[in-house]
């Protein structure tokens, strides 16, 4: 059980701090919520205390972990269905999940795909909607202002994106060279 104080992740919402326990009365019904401050936007939620492992509600993860969900931010892109409808419904998923190192995949996958192609709106949305998911964690682990965590998430990415460039260089002069020698080949014969 969580109290005051500790920081938590709301799938679908992202992390927070618990601020209070509150008794709310909704719809003719007393509840217990824990009232969990977002570091972002100085929103709050309220999370039903007495459902909170059915809809997923976890501690943040630790500085270790972070590290690994910046490794997957710098990887590279993952396969993705080429149908926009399979991959939306696919990376949504991803994100109802929970799990920070989906969702860190699906925010890797959809900036560098943006970076190509463009994204549909409902992608865009999808991009912005899990960028903050992630980012609310990562400023809570990383104790980093939004700005700074906002800067190692896109720096993240570009590096990748810029490694990925260059592989892309090297394998078209290895294909340029391939086909020199295919010339001279024919060439000799």
């Amino acid at each position: 059980m969580f109290s005051i104080g500790d920081k938590i992740v709301y799938p679908m919402h992202g992390a927070g701090t618990i601020e209070n326990i509150e008794l709310k009365e909704i719809l003719g019904e007393e509840r217990r919520y824990f009232i969990m401050k977002m570091p972002i936007g100085e929103m709050k939620v309220m999370i039903p205390i007495d459902n909170m492992q059915e809809v997923g509600v976890r501690e943040i993860i630790s500085r270790e972990e972070m590290e690994e969900v910046i490794t997957i931010l710098k990887g590279d892109r993952g396969k993705m269905p080429q149908n926009w409808n399979r991959r939306f419904r696919l990376n949504m998923d991803k994100i109802k999940s929970g799990d920070i190192y989906e969702i860190a995949a699906v925010v890797r996958n959809l900036m560098l795909l943006d970076k190509e192609k463009g994204l549909s709106t409902g992608e865009r949305k999808m991009l912005n909607d899990a960028k903050q998911m992630l980012v609310s964690e990562m400023v809570l682990v990383c104790e980093l202002t939004l700005e700074e965590t906002e800067e190692l998430l896109a720096e993240s990415v570009e590096f990748n994106s810029g490694l990925e460039d260059e592989e892309e260089l090297e394998d078209e002069e290895e294909l340029e060279d391939e086909e020199e020698i295919k010339e001279e080949d024919l060439k000799k014969k």
